[in-house]
Formats: C-alpha cells, sequence, structure tokens
C-alpha cells in the first residue's frame, strides 16, 4: 500500500486546513494520523476504523480536528480547524492492519506510511 499525503501548508492560527491521504490501494485498515514537530518524537494525532465508526484522537486536538474517510476513493481526510502554533508539525498518514486498540496510539505498529505534509501555523 502506497499513501500520498497532502494538503499542507501556511495558515495563520484560528486558520483551517483540509489533509488528504490518498491510498494506492483499497484500504481495509485502521488509518491514522500522526505528526512530528521539529526536535521532537512523532505523536499520535487521529485514528479511524475500517468503517468510520470509530474514531479517536489525541487529547491535544480533540474539538479541533475531525478525522473521516472515504471508501470508495480510498482517501482519508483530517480536517483541522482553530488551528495553533503548537500544531506546526509534518504530518504523515498511516495503515494498521491489526485490531482497534491501544497499539493504534504507537507508531511503530503501524504498517505503511505516507511522504508527509507540512503544516505551519504562523502566530
Amino acid at each position: 500500500v502506497q499513501l500520498q499525503a497532502s494538503g499542507g501548508g501556511l495558515v495563520q492560527a484560528g486558520g483551517s486546513l483540509r489533509l488528504s491521504c490518498a491510498a494506492s490501494t483499497s484500504i481495509r485498515y485502521i488509518m491514522g494520523w500522526f505528526r512530528q514537530a521539529p526536535g521532537k518524537e512523532r505523536e499520535f494525532v487521529a485514528a479511524i476504523g475500517r468503517s468510520g465508526a470509530r474514531i479517536d484522537y489525541a487529547d491535544s486536538v480533540k474539538g479541533r480536528f475531525t478525522i473521516s474517510r472515504d471508501n470508495a476513493k480510498n482517501t482519508v481526510y483530517l480536517q483541522m480547524n482553530s488551528l495553533k502554533p503548537e500544531d506546526t508539525a509534518v504530518y504523515y498518514c498511516s495503515a494498521y492492519r491489526s485490531g482497534w486498540g491501544p497499539g493504534m496510539k504507537r507508531m511503530e505498529e503501524y504498517d505503511y506510511w505516507g511522504q508527509g505534509t507540512e503544516v505551519t501555523v504562523s502566530s
């Protein structure tokens, strides 16, 4: 599975961006978004189950970010609203073949990764 993330850019604090992650094939996996800020470790942002019925977010983005998926288009989205300077990072989409559980928040458990798209939020 090849994943292609897009939609990053420069936005002012309080603004919005929508990231997309297009897969090269049908994505029958849990899909996640992670981010990595300069000098920091990659961290979990959000995950969505195979049907979209299950969703989980990092506390830092709850109420501001929305993950969704369109399986017919093999695409996962991350709608980011009320962006803050601390959201500045490279955002990665990823695919997780195992079942819903604590492992989906650990980057080392994911099987496939996109190349990342950079998000910069200015104050």
